[in-house]
C-alpha cells in the first residue's frame, strides 16, 4: 500500500492500515492551491477523521464492515475556509481586525494578532500607541525597530506578535527543534480507572458514531471548536463552556457553533456546577495555552485522573513544550514563526496559505483522535490523554507531506467554486450560509442537527 499523507495519518492515529482500502477519492484541480501541499494535508485530515468515524460507528452498530469513506477536495476545500463562506442575513464577518497584519521593520516584517479587544490593549500598550491609534500609527512606530525586538517586547505585555523567520530560521530556533523531536499526535498512556462504555447505536436516521458523548468543550477560536463541531456533526453531546468576562466574537461562535450549546460559567465561582459537568463527561477537549487551565486544577493528567475513562484532547498553538510553550498563539502566526509566510510569499513580500489551514487540518485531527481514543475505550475500558500543536502540523506540512499524485481509484475533476458545498438555513442568529461538513461516509450524517445558538445563552448542563 503507498504510503499517503492520509495512511501516514491513519498510522499516528493507531487505526487498522486494511480500513484504508474502504477510502475513495474525488481529486479536484485547483482546490487549496498554494507553493506547500495544502490539498493534500487537508485531505488527510478530513479522511482520516472520517474512517475513525465510520470505525466507531460500526463498532457501536454492530456491522460486520466499516461504511466506506469518501473524501471530496471539493468539500474539503469550501469546508477550510468556512470562516470566510459565513453570511449572517446576507452580512459577510471580518476575520481580520485592522491591527491584525503585517507590518514592517526596521529589519523585515512582523505580523501581529488584535482581533479581540484585550490583545488589541496589550499590543497598544506595549508599542506605546494611544488607545485609538490607527494602522498609520501603528506602522510609523514599528518601521524603525527589529522585528525580533518588537516580538518579545509585545509577549512580554500579554499581546500577540510574531517575527517573520525562514523555515531554516525556525528549524534552528529551540522551539522548531523541540517541536521536531514530537509525533505529530502525542498519545498519553491510558488514564484512570475504566470508563463507562457507551453501548449499541439504536436504529433510524444517520449512523452517528458519537451518538451519546458528552463532550466539555473549553476552546476557543477556530482549531478547538472545528474539532468539537465535527463531533457535533456526528451525534455527540457537545457544551461550549466560556468565561463570562472573556469576550468571543459573535462571528466566530456561528461558524462553528453548529450543532452545540454554549454556557457562560466561571471557574473560579461556578466551580460545583463545573465539577458536576465533568463527574458524567466522556470527552474534554482544551484550546487555551499550556497551563492556562492549571490554576484550576484542570491540567490534562488532572482531569483525566478524575474522571475514570475520560479522554482529554488538548490543543493549541506552539506545543506544551520548548521555550514558546505557554505562549499563546493563532494560526497566522505560525504561519510567520515556521517559514510558511516565506515559502509563499514573492521576492520582499511575505505571503499565506489559501485557508488557515493549520487550523481546520489541525481541529479536524483532534477530531480523529478522540473518536480513536473512544473506540479504544470501547474495547479496553481506559481513557486517553492526546495532545496536538497548530505548529507541530506546520512542520509536517512544510517536511512530512510533499506532493501526492492522484490516488488510484480517485475522480478527478475540476474545482469550480464553493456553490455545490454551502448551505442556507435559519438560525436564532438570523438566516445562515455556510459550509457543508467535509466528513463523509456511507450512512453518515450530512449537516448538523441543529444551527448555532447564541453564545453563552444555554444553561451548564447536559441535555
Amino acid at each position: 500500500m503507498t504510503h499517503t499523507p492520509t495512511a501516514a495519518v491513519w498510522d499516528e492515529l493507531g487505526g487498522d492500515p486494511t480500513l484504508l482500502s474502504g477510502m475513495s477519492t474525488v481529486a479536484r484541480a485547483g482546490a487549496l492551491e498554494a507553493v506547500l501541499p495544502v490539498r493534500e494535508l487537508a485531505r488527510a485530515c478530513v479522511g482520516a477523521c472520517a474512517l475513525a468515524a465510520a470505525e466507531l460507528g460500526a463498532l457501536r452498530a454492530g456491522l460486520a464492515r466499516v461504511p466506506r469513506v469518501s473524501v471530496d477536495d471539493g468539500a474539503v476545500a469550501t469546508a477550510f475556509v468556512s470562516e470566510r463562506h459565513l453570511r449572517v442575513d446576507g452580512r459577510a464577518p471580518l476575520n481580520f481586525a485592522p491591527l491584525s497584519r503585517f507590518w514592517r521593520t526596521a529589519d523585515g516584517w512582523v505580523r501581529t494578532h488584535a482581533n479581540y479587544p484585550h490583545h488589541r490593549a496589550r499590543l497598544l500598550a506595549a508599542l506605546g500607541a494611544a488607545d485609538g491609534a490607527s494602522p498609520e500609527d501603528v506602522a510609523a512606530l514599528l518601521t524603525g525597530r527589529s522585528a525580533r525586538e518588537i516580538e518579545e517586547t509585545v509577549y512580554a505585555a500579554g499581546g500577540l506578535a510574531v517575527a517573520l523567520r525562514t523555515p531554516q530560521e525556525w528549524a534552528a530556533h529551540d522551539q522548531g527543534r523541540a517541536l521536531a523531536e514530537r509525533p505529530l499526535i502525542e498519545w498519553g498512556g491510558p488514564v484512570g480507572g475504566r470508563g463507562r462504555g457507551l453501548g449499541p447505536l439504536s436504529g433510524g436516521g444517520p449512523l452517528s458514531p458519537a451518538a451519546g458523548v458528552r463532550v466539555l468543550d473549553l476552546t476557543r477560536v477556530i482549531a478547538g471548536p472545528v474539532a468539537t463541531r465535527t463531533l457535533a456533526l456526528l451525534g455527540a453531546d457537545v457544551l461550549r463552556v466560556d468565561g463570562p468576562r472573556l469576550p468571543e466574537d459573535p462571528d466566530a461562535h456561528a461558524d462553528t457553533g453548529f450543532g452545540k450549546r454554549s454556557a457562560l460559567l466561571d471557574l473560579a465561582a461556578d466551580r460545583t456546577a463545573f465539577d458536576e459537568l465533568l463527574a458524567s463527561a466522556d470527552v474534554v477537549v482544551t484550546g487555551y495555552r499550556p497551563g492556562a487551565l492549571d490554576r484550576f486544577g484542570l491540567s490534562p493528567e488532572a482531569l483525566a485522573e478524575r474522571r475514570p475513562g475520560l479522554v482529554v484532547a488538548q490543543v493549541s498553538a506552539w506545543g506544551a513544550y520548548g521555550p514558546w510553550g505557554g505562549r499563546r498563539g493563532f494560526d497566522s502566526l505560525v504561519q510567520v514563526a515556521t517559514g510558511i509566510a516565506v515559502t509563499e510569499g514573492s521576492p520582499g513580500r511575505p505571503g499565506a496559505l489559501p485557508a488557515q489551514a493549520l487550523d481546520h487540518g489541525t481541529g479536524y485531527l483532534l477530531a480523529a483522535a478522540v473518536l480513536r481514543a473512544l473506540t479504544e475505550r470501547e474495547q479496553r475500558g481506559h481513557g486517553r490523554v492526546v495532545r496536538l500543536a497548530l505548529a507541530r502540523t506546520a512542520l509536517w506540512l512544510t517536511n512530512g507531506i510533499g506532493r501526492e499524485q492522484v490516488p488510484e481509484g480517485s475522480v478527478g475533476e475540476a474545482y469550480g467554486g464553493p456553490d455545490f458545498w454551502l448551505s442556507e438555513r435559519d438560525s436564532p442568529l438570523g438566516r445562515l450560509v455556510h459550509a457543508l461538513p467535509p466528513v463523509s461516509f456511507a450512512g453518515g450524517p450530512a449537516d448538523w442537527s441543529r444551527p448555532p445558538g447564541r453564545w453563552g445563552t444555554d444553561t451548564a448542563r447536559w441535555s
